[in-house]
């Protein structure tokens, strides 16, 4: 699969049922060594597309649960 193939997408927490962004607006981080994604950052931005502040979260790669069409589902680690 491609990033290309990603963008788009909404991230979805399945345990909460809330949308946490949409690939495309975020950030990856990448290991440098292995060249493995390792999460993705997700920033906080307003409607109008404005980054509100520093805050962002991450979602780290294993924590993805399923690759929709549409959507990706996410089950984050509750540590």
């Amino acid at each position: 699969m491609r990033y290309n193939d990603l963008t788009g997408k909404e991230l979805i927490d399945a345990y909460k049922g809330e949308r946490l962004g949409i690939l495309g607006h975020t950030d990856l981080e990448i290991n440098p060594e292995t060249g493995r994604i390792e999460s993705i950052v997700i920033q906080d931005f307003s409607m109008l597309g404005l980054k509100k502040g520093d805050t962002n979260s991450k979602i780290k790669w294993k924590d993805i649960e399923v690759i929709g069409e549409d959507m990706i589902i996410v089950k984050p680690n509750k540590s």
